[in-house]
């Protein structure tokens, strides 16, 4: 068993939990939601052929039962593999009925990816087209100069995106100043991380300071899309700092490349749509099927599948063997 046939597995994991979030469009219970996408998840990995361990999860283990950090997921049997997962990135949206939230999974060799901590990392994303021209050694506005010339584009017609977030006023200011375009978005910056590898997003460069387990997922499908991403960690508060210094790490200085936050060539990453996005339609119900639209990636290739879905609702996602599946979704 390869990585390479795992491709169908690792988006039907992220189907599964999109479908499950998606019953809880517009609650306003995010933590429903949130618990049913690691519950649909955390159910299909005991199918899937992988001896795994999550690297990026949400949180240490006494914050279970969301899929933490270091629980081993799959069969037990087959690749050695580590994991990077939000099992939904948007949380708020979902609750809201917004737009733009996904269930987003990476998967690769042991090693694959950095273990960060969950604090907040200081983050820059452009799309293959830009790629070398981002470093956060310089100001930002030199690379927001170097990432539109790169791209051929004035600054006036230049789109970056940014959490709206207090923390990112500085960043904001100066776009403003360049007179650029800005685009503010409430949660989701995977999402707009993609976004920047898709000309037809209009999104020119991801920006701003955000969560770890974002970063290190961001990195894994830009490795596969061929873009480039830069994070240096830039903890808020004294807890963020003692999980960093548990960690050994206490550099905050140092830039880590896409290559050292997702490494190696045999990557897989995808990604399902909840709600209505940019480049993903939402889990869809017709009555009889329940339709999904997914992304996965794959780095050794290169390739790009996008999936329609279509699953019956009355088969009730059986699973294998004579027990049925996700039969309360």
């Amino acid at each position: 068993m390869t990585l390479r046939q795992l491709t169908l597995d690792t988006v039907r994991l992220t189907e599964l939990a999109a479908i499950a979030a998606s019953r809880y469009m517009g609650w306003g219970d995010k933590n429903a939601a949130d618990q049913a996408a690691v519950d649909a998840m955390r159910d299909m990995f005991s199918y899937v052929p992988v001896d795994a361990t999550v690297v990026i999860g949400e949180g240490e283990k006494d914050r279970a039962p969301m899929l933490y950090i270091g629980e081993k997921v799959g069969t037990g049997e087959g690749p050695k593999v580590d994991v990077a997962v939000d099992p939904l990135e948007g949380t708020t949206i979902v609750a809201r009925g917004g737009s733009g939230a996904l269930c987003v999974l990476a998967m690769g060799p042991e090693g694959s990816f950095l273990h960060a901590p969950d604090v907040y990392m200081m983050k820059l994303a452009v799309g293959p087209d830009a790629r070398g021209a981002i470093d956060l050694n310089d100001d930002f506005a030199t690379n927001v100069k170097r990432a539109a010339e790169a791209k051929d584009k004035p600054l006036e017609s230049f789109t970056c995106v940014l959490l709206d977030r207090a923390r990112n006023e500085e960043l904001i200011e100066t776009l403003r100043s360049l007179h650029c375009r800005i685009k503010l978005i409430d949660h989701g910056d995977v999402s707009a991380s993609l976004a920047t590898c898709l000309p037809e997003s209009g999104i020119d460069m991801l920006a701003g300071i955000g969560n770890s387990a974002e970063g290190v997922l961001s990195a894994a499908a830009m490795q596969c899309f061929g873009g480039d991403f830069q994070t240096r960690f830039n903890p808020i508060g004294d807890r963020q700092f003692e999980r960093l210094d548990k960690m050994g790490i206490d550099d905050f200085e140092k830039i880590y490349s896409v290559d050292e936050l997702a490494s190696g060539d045999d990557i897989l990453f995808a990604c399902t749509g909840v709600t209505d996005g940019d480049f993903l339609d939402g889990v869809r119900y017709d009555g009889k099927e329940i339709i999904t639209h997914s992304m996965v990636l794959r780095s050794s290739r290169g390739t790009r599948r996008v999936i329609r879905g279509y699953h019956s609702e009355e088969e009730k996602f059986k699973g294998t063997g004579d027990a049925p599946l996700f039969s309360r979704y």
